[in-house]
């Protein structure tokens, strides 16, 4: 029996990053002696334990042979023969595809040490087709690896173009399709995500509600970039700038300007009523990838606001306090926070504005933080207020204070 340290652990090391999870690699080994050894299995499609001290994931070496449509379907082999390097070679990228052994020797069958010297993504071989959720994967691997210089070989990316036309990616659920997409939110750049899909025809498979941006133009002197695709892409890195790791805002940053795509040609570059028109993709998409209930929220109060926000200072206090109900700042205070970054990211995500200020996010949050004071309780029992009374004179105190903030603010 040998363990090796493998795939993700091994290149970020390479690569200077910081260490992650560590995976391992057992070769020579059946179910039943990692068993005897109080590993714990935790593997449905092929034998996986948890090391019963580190409780690091520990598989065994195995092969997988294509059996039908998908992401899974495959036929596993975990007999003790599989060698190391039968292992590696059923691996995605060659960058994922070194083992480091005991003594820190690094077995390296397909040049991913090259790879990483040269930052390329490169497929390890022909089975890489077998798998449609590759293609999710190299796009995803581009949000991370993107600011370091890598590059999709072109080659992969052939192969990609070719999974994409034969349907493969139609295979794919939803679960996995939002999960490879909310990792590449969380990254430092998606806008490499989005043009890694969208070079190899897979964008307008996955998200066709943002491949639909591309192309359609905007008003230059709102939007030097013109192209409401190019804006979304710079959105999407502004909002990873702004929110590093935080995929609730990456999401909404992604989904602001969805009712774009569905302007009619006559009216172009003007944009009236996207904000609206944004909400009904928006569901299509959350429906469709079945995305988790408050990252669907805050996409909706961003699609929906955000050139709201953009105009504070021009709204009246009434107006603003609506925004905020409709917001559900008073039950989900969080909320206002994220909106105020996703503005600042459609605000700053545009070409020669992305070091400019926005003070309508941090005054948004004054406002919002002005009316929470406002205790209901101790209203009613200052005035005498009962039922349907306390309501309306919460919303009046509110306003108030809303008012007198935006006061104070003011210069004399």
């Amino acid at each position: 029996m040998e363990t090796y340290l493998v795939g993700g652990a091994v290149r970020d090391e390479l690569l200077g990053l910081p260490p992650g999870d560590r995976d391992w690699v057992v070769v020579g080994a059946t179910a039943q002696q990692m068993l005897d050894a109080g590993f714990r299995p935790v593997g449905r499609d092929f034998p996986v334990f948890l090391h019963p001290e580190t409780g690091e994931e520990h598989a065994l070496a195995r092969t997988e042979r294509k059996s039908g449509r998908g992401h899974r379907g495959f036929v596993v082999d975990a007999d003790p023969s599989v060698t190391l390097e039968e292992d590696l070679l059923r691996r995605d990228f060659t960058i994922n595809a070194i083992a480091r052994g005991d003594d820190g020797t690094l077995v390296d069958p397909h040049g991913g040490m090259d790879d990483i010297r040269d930052r390329v993504l490169r497929h390890v071989g022909p089975a890489f087709t077998e798998d449609p959720l590759r293609v999710l994967r190299a796009a995803r691997f581009m949000a991370r690896f993107a600011p370091l210089g890598f590059r999709v070989a072109p080659e992969t990316m052939a192969l990609m173009r070719q999974m994409a036309e034969a349907g493969e990616l139609e295979t794919l659920v939803a679960e996995r399709v939002w999960q490879e997409l909310r990792r590449a939110l969380a990254s430092a750049r998606p806008s490499a995500f989005l043009a890694t899909l969208r070079e190899c025809g897979a964008l307008a498979v996955v998200l066709p509600e943002v491949d639909a941006l591309y192309g359609v133009p905007q008003r230059a002197e709102y939007h030097p970039e013109v192209d409401t695709g190019i804006h979304q892409q710079m959105v999407s890195d502004m909002a990873a700038r702004l929110a590093p790791g935080d995929d609730l805002v990456g999401f909404a940053a992604l989904t602001h300007d969805l009712g774009k795509a569905l302007t009619p040609p006559h009216v172009l570059p003007r944009h009236i009523g996207h904000e609206g028109a944004g909400l009904k993709p928006l569901a299509r998409l959350c429906e469709r990838l079945r995305v988790p209930l408050a990252h669907r929220k805050l996409a909706e109060a961003v699609c929906r606001e955000h050139l709201n926000v953009h105009r504070l200072a021009e709204l009246r206090d009434q107006t603003v306090l609506e925004l905020l109900e409709r917001c559900d700042a008073f039950r989900q205070p969080g909320q206002v926070a994220r909106i105020a970054l996703c503005c600042e990211a459609d605000k700053r995500g545009r070409l020669g504005s992305e070091e400019a200020e926005y003070p309508q996010g941090p005054e948004l949050c004054r406002l919002h933080a002005a009316a929470s004071a406002v205790n209901a309780r101790d209203l009613a029992l200052a005035e005498g207020l009962t039922g349907t009374e306390i309501g309306k004179a919460l919303r009046r105190a509110r306003v108030q204070a809303i008012s007198a903030a935006r006061t104070l603010r003011r210069p004399a």
